[in-house]
C-alpha cells in the first residue's frame, strides 16, 4: 500500500459572531443542517491516531447541559444525542493500559450510580436469569474462579442465586467471596482487579438503588454458543419482566439483544418498552445471517416490530449510507464500542443521525456532548441574546480532521 493516501477533507462552518434575532432559529437550524462542506486536502496516514486508542483528554470545547428527564423520552428530542454508560460507568478493560477502563466495577449499583452523578440519559447493563429464577446484572457467559490452583469456570446461568453472589466482594464485609477472574478475547485470564469493587447485584436491586432519573437500557443477554427455542427464551423473558413491571414505575426502559429470536419475542409479549436490535453490523460473520449486517438488522426490525437498532459503531463509519435506510424505515439508532470513547467520533455520529451513543468513559463524553447542539430558542423571545458560539462546538486541527477522516469512507450526503 502506498504510503500516503488521499482523502477528502471537512471544513467546518465557524459560527457567526453575531446574530440577527429575527433569524436566530433559522439560523440555529442552518448550523445543525450545514455543519460541514467538501474541499479537497491531503492527509497523511501516520497523521491518524489508532482507531481504538483512547485519547488522554478530551479535545472538544464543553459546556453544561441539562438533564434528562423521565418526560423527554430517546423519541421526542431527535436533535439531542442521548448518552448511555456502557455496564455504568465504563466496562472493565482489564489488560487496558488506561486506569480510567478499570476504576470501578463494571455492571453494580457503584457502577450505575458514579454514572448517574454526570448528564447521561440512561446506563446500560446485561441481564441474564439464574438456574432459581433469579434476573442478575452481569456480562460474561462464563464465571471464573480459582480452586486448589486450578481455573473453574461455569455458565453464569447454571447458577443459584445464592452462587453467584458467592463471587467477588461482598455485602457482607464480614465474608470473604470466592476470587474473581475474567478472560479476555485473547484468551489469557485476569485477576478481575479494579480501583472502587463492589459485589454483584440483581436487576430488582438495580430498580430499588439506581437513581430514578436514570433510564435503564436492559440487554437480554444470551449465549451465542446455545440454539435456544421459543419457549425457552419466552420463559426467561417473563421473569424478567416480571420484576421490570413490578418496580419499574416511572423509569425510561429500552430493551435490547442481540439474540434475534429474543429481540422478537419481548416486542410479542410487551408493548409498553421499546425493543431495539443489536448488531455488530458485519464487523464479525455468526451462523444467523440476521446478525451480519445493517441491512438484515433492518430487515428484522421491520417484520417484528422492533423501533431501533443498536450498532457497531465502525459499521456505521464504514457504511453511513445505511443510516439513511434506517432513517427511512422510521427506526431509531443507537450506537456502542470503542470509537464512542472519542469526542470527535462522537460528534461525527451526531452530525451524520444517530440519536445516541453507549460509551465506558461516562465524564468525558457527556462533557463532550454538552456542547454539540445549539440550545432550542424557537418561541422563546428572552433567549434572543444567545450567541450561535456559545454553544462551543468542537473547534478541530488538521490532524482532528486526519483522524475523522480516517473513520469515514464516504461523506453523507443529505
Amino acid at each position: 500500500m502506498m504510503e500516503s493516501l488521499y482523502f477528502k477533507s471537512l471544513a467546518f462552518v465557524p459560527p457567526p459572531r453575531s446574530i440577527d434575532p429575527k433569524s436566530l432559529t433559522l439560523k440555529a437550524r442552518a448550523l445543525r443542517s450545514h455543519s460541514i462542506v467538501m474541499a479537497l486536502k491531503a492527509v497523511h496516514v501516520s497523521d491518524v491516531p489508532t482507531l481504538d486508542q483512547i485519547p488522554d483528554a478530551t479535545t472538544v470545547a464543553l459546556s453544561s447541559a441539562s438533564r434528562f428527564h423521565k418526560e423527554s423520552m430517546w423519541k421526542s428530542k431527535p436533535e439531542k444525542l442521548l448518552v448511555i454508560g456502557h455496564r455504568g460507568k465504563g466496562m472493565n478493560a482489564l489488560a487496558s493500559p488506561n486506569p480510567r477502563l478499570r476504576e470501578v466495577k463494571e455492571n453494580t449499583l457503584r457502577s450505575f450510580n458514579d454514572a448517574a452523578r454526570f448528564p447521561i440519559d440512561f446506563v446500560e447493563f446485561d441481564v441474564q436469569v439464574t438456574k432459581d429464577g433469579c434476573p442478575i446484572i452481569f456480562h460474561d457467559d462464563l464465571i471464573l474462579t480459582e480452586e486448589d490452583g486450578k481455573i473453574s469456570e461455569k455458565l453464569v446461568t447454571d447458577l443459584s442465586l445464592e452462587e453467584f453472589l458467592s463471587y467477588g466482594t461482598q455485602k457482607d464485609s464480614s465474608k470473604v467471596g470466592k476470587p474473581l477472574l475474567r478472560r479476555n478475547t485473547d484468551g489469557k485470564t485476569h485477576d478481575w482487579n479494579v480501583q472502587a469493587d463492589a459485589p454483584f447485584c440483581t436487576l430488582q436491586e438495580v430498580f430499588q438503588g439506581v437513581d430514578p432519573r436514570v433510564g435503564f437500557n436492559v440487554e437480554l443477554k444470551f449465549n451465542d454458543n446455545i440454539v435456544y427455542i421459543d419457549d425457552e427464551l419466552t420463559h426467561t423473558l417473563q421473569v424478567i419482566l416480571k420484576v421490570i413491571y413490578e418496580f419499574a414505575n416511572e423509569r425510561p426502559i429500552i430493551f435490547s439483544s442481540f439474540q434475534p429470536d429474543a429481540a422478537r419475542l419481548i416486542r410479542k409479549l410487551q408493548n409498553d418498552y421499546p425493543v431495539f436490535f443489536l448488531t455488530n453490523g458485519g464487523q464479525h460473520i455468526y451462523k444467523d445471517p440476521k446478525r451480519n449486517s445493517l441491512d438484515e438488522a433492518i430487515k428484522l426490525c421491520l417484520a417484528c416490530g422492533l423501533q431501533g437498532i443498536v450498532s457497531e459503531s465502525r459499521a456505521i463509519f464504514r457504511n453511513p449510507a445505511a443510516i439513511a435506510r434506517i432513517k427511512e424505515s422510521n427506526l431509531a439508532l443507537l450506537t456502542y464500542g470503542r470509537l464512542n470513547n472519542v469526542p470527535e467520533a462522537v460528534y461525527m455520529q451526531h452530525l451524520m443521525g444517530v440519536n445516541g451513543v453507549i460509551v465506558d468513559l461516562v465524564q468525558e463524553i457527556t462533557k463532550a456532548v454538552s456542547g454539540f447542539s445549539l440550545p432550542n430558542l424557537e418561541g422563546n423571545e428572552d433567549a434572543v441574546q444567545v450567541k450561535v458560539d456559545e454553544a462551543l462546538r468542537p473547534k478541530f486541527s488538521q490532524h482532528e480532521l486526519s483522524f475523522l477522516l480516517r473513520l469515514i469512507p464516504e461523506l453523507v450526503q443529505h
